[in-house]
């Protein structure tokens, strides 16, 4: 609590008032950094957008905002397994299914086409959440590769903004 009271240039009692706990001072952080999150990617629900112009949104913004924030996929994985049960807390407090409903309503033939369901939701979701958030997970190593192979690593992350929405629009096509 210190050094954060330091950096933000204020004393520890003061951040201590205003927080009282560091799972209270963690949860605010979080949901702002959340809130900024989901009001980009607002117009995902938007309804005139196609289900395929939402992914293409989705990883072009998706992406852009950890390129501003690189730190934060390893924080979160950090925090997921230090102390699970926050996260979980902070997670059961989302309307999952307001979103899938929201979703359903406006696409429905698109997603009967796309065999995508209820029940697949999840695996869709989290396959484009894996492929978003790895190359920052896996910084180092990718980058690394890509340096080993005459690549730069800002540009390929701003290739794969369109390469990820590609991808998974060809995955779930049907034939």
């Amino acid at each position: 609590m210190q050094d954060i009271a330091n950096h933000a240039g204020i004393n520890k009692a003061l951040l201590h008032y205003y927080y009282r706990t560091k799972d209270h001072l963690f949860n605010a952080v979080f949901e702002k950094i959340a809130g900024r999150m989901f009001e980009k990617f607002a117009p995902v629900f938007d309804e005139h957008l196609t289900l395929e112009e939402k992914i293409r949104f989705f990883f072009r913004e998706h992406i852009s905002f950890l390129q501003k924030n690189p730190r934060l996929p390893i924080f979160l994985l950090n925090e997921m397994n230090r102390n699970p049960e926050r996260i979980r807390k902070i997670i059961l407090h989302m309307d999952f299914q307001k979103f899938w409903l929201k979703i359903e309503k406006q696409h429905k033939e698109e997603l009967l086409r796309y065999n995508l369901t209820k029940e697949n939701i999840p695996q869709f979701m989290t396959t484009m959440a894996a492929i978003s958030v790895f190359p920052f997970a896996g910084r180092a190593l990718i980058s690394a590769i890509l340096e080993k192979t005459g690549y730069d690593f800002k540009e390929y992350l701003e290739e794969r903004k369109t390469y990820a929405a590609d991808f998974v629009i060809k995955a779930i096509k049907k034939d």
